[in-house]
């Protein structure tokens, strides 16, 4: 049925808060609270206006970070897909890029950089580009040979090839890999307020943490889950309206 997706997300949801609330009133921590708790430590920052200030300045790196992986990390991965002497010089690098644990690199930022919006950008980057560029690259060289040579066969020409047959072929992929990215992008934007300088969330987080107002801290951290999730969901549905041919949702009993 059409709402079977939605009763299993609101299911799966009500399960992870009633096991959030059972293990804070057990409680498992005296640093870990209850859901109520959290959610009505979230509501009072709503109300004081500091959750919307925070996020004022914790969506300046990210977004400006995932709007600069996005462009050039596509653009990478279509090179890379298309050129085996590319591939070969430049795709170890995003795939150790990847795998390597890259919060690491957050001291060398900072002291290239300093500690202002610029380190925050590329930590944002650091996170989300090798992940679109490798779902981009994969794609591209996965694109069915057959396809591409009919298209040869009626004269089209190495663009027409490019914008026709190779993007429209690789653009689902290309979409799961942005996702991917934008999920890794909000992880990369929490770390560099964490590990760089405290501000917007990861302020909210480091100060509630330091006084222990632990209800405040796990309402920032879900806020921001929050946020992603609804981010992801809005790629989704778009991804879902643009390749509707390839959906793969669930048959109507």
């Amino acid at each position: 049925m059409n709402n079977r997706p939605l009763l299993l997300k609101l299911l799966s949801a009500a399960l992870v808060f009633g096991a959030w609330e059972i293990a804070g009133r057990i409680p498992i921590s005296y640093a870990f609270p209850t859901f109520i708790e959290s959610m009505t430590a979230l509501l009072s920052m709503m109300g004081d206006g500091s959750i919307f200030l925070a996020y004022a300045e914790t969506l300046k790196p990210l977004v400006l970070g995932l709007v600069i992986s996005a462009f050039f990390g596509i653009g990478i991965g279509l090179w890379i897909g298309l050129s085996a002497r590319f591939e070969w010089l430049f795709g170890p690098i995003f795939i150790v890029m990847q795998t390597a644990p890259l919060a690491a690199l957050i001291p060398i930022l900072v002291m290239v950089y300093g500690i202002g919006l610029t380190s925050k950008v590329f930590v944002v980057c650091v996170m989300a580009m090798p992940v679109i560029v490798l779902n981009t690259s994969g794609a591209v060289r996965n694109t069915p040979q057959s396809i591409k040579d009919m298209a040869k066969s009626f004269l089209a020409s190495d663009r027409d090839v490019l914008v026709k047959i190779i993007i429209p072929a690789a653009s689902p992929i290309i979409f799961s890999g942005l996702r991917l990215g934008v999920s890794a992008g909000f992880i990369g934007a929490i770390l560099a307020e964490l590990k760089i300088t405290p501000t917007g969330v990861g302020d909210i987080i480091s100060y509630s943490r330091s006084v222990a107002d632990y209800p405040s801290m796990y309402a920032a951290i879900f806020s921001i889950i929050l946020l992603a999730v609804i981010f992801l969901n809005l790629l989704e549905k778009l991804e879902n309206y643009m390749f509707e041919g390839n959906n793969r949702g669930y048959v109507s009993d």
